[in-house]
């Protein structure tokens, strides 16, 4: 069995949300949400598309533990387990940031470490104070780094852990409900059922998720050639 899921296997798949809840379920996504902030090399895994895709199979993934039948019970079963998943990253990314944080600046670069991203959350945090753990859940590359810059800078544990908890089931509320509840209506208005339609879905939370990003890196860039 495993040697036919490698031989089909590409790593672009590591992109697509249906990889995950089609090959792991709800135990390989806890684990991708502790990993994009628990383990920094994690930024490239989907985060909010796969939360959303998610919601869409919710009563699928949580009849994993328990099938209770109820698509309320279901949506906060997964919504318990997913945040204490990323809790607990968010957790070890920032005692990895007060133990060995500042030595990353001096880190050799590589196709799993960019210091920009590590220089962009620190901005990113100096910016927004506390509350930058919180909007960081809702960006992609930012959220992986932010807790490892709080870490860095001594952020008070207590306020940390506040923001952490506030951030993280602020963000597993809002993509599992927007995915679940989006595909009953849309499923109910108009016979479209989203599970057809992954890729289309993905791309336009993708897009606007790293909106933010990219308009930050062109304004940038603008910024500079006109110093120059």
């Amino acid at each position: 069995m495993l040697q036919i899921l490698l031989s089909d296997f590409h790593w672009s798949q590591l992109l697509q949300p249906q990889f995950y809840i089609e090959h792991g379920g709800l135990w390989l996504i806890l684990f991708v949400v502790f990993a994009e902030t628990g383990l920094f090399a994690g930024f490239f895994l989907p985060g909010d598309s796969l939360l959303f895709v998610a919601g869409i199979y919710s009563s699928n993934l949580a009849a994993e533990v328990v099938p209770t039948g109820n698509e309320y019970l279901d949506l906060l079963m997964l919504m318990v387990l997913i945040s204490l998943a990323g809790i607990a990253g968010n957790t070890t990314g920032y005692w990895f940031g007060r133990k060995v944080g500042p030595a990353m600046y001096g880190w050799k670069e590589n196709l799993l470490f960019k210091r920009k991203y590590l220089v962009q959350a620190q901005e990113f945090y100096e910016k927004h104070g506390g509350g930058a753990i919180v909007i960081a859940r809702f960006i992609p590359i930012v959220r992986t780094f932010a807790p490892i810059v709080a870490g860095i800078v001594q952020m008070d544990r207590k306020k940390f852990v506040f923001f952490n908890i506030v951030g993280c089931v602020a963000w597993v509320f809002s993509m599992l409900f927007a995915g679940h509840f989006l595909q009953k209506w849309i499923l109910a208005q108009f016979g479209f059922d989203l599970k057809h339609h992954l890729e289309i879905i993905v791309l336009g939370i993708v897009l606007v998720t790293t909106a933010p990003v990219l308009i930050k890196l062109f304004s940038g860039k603008k910024n500079t050639s006109g110093k120059a």
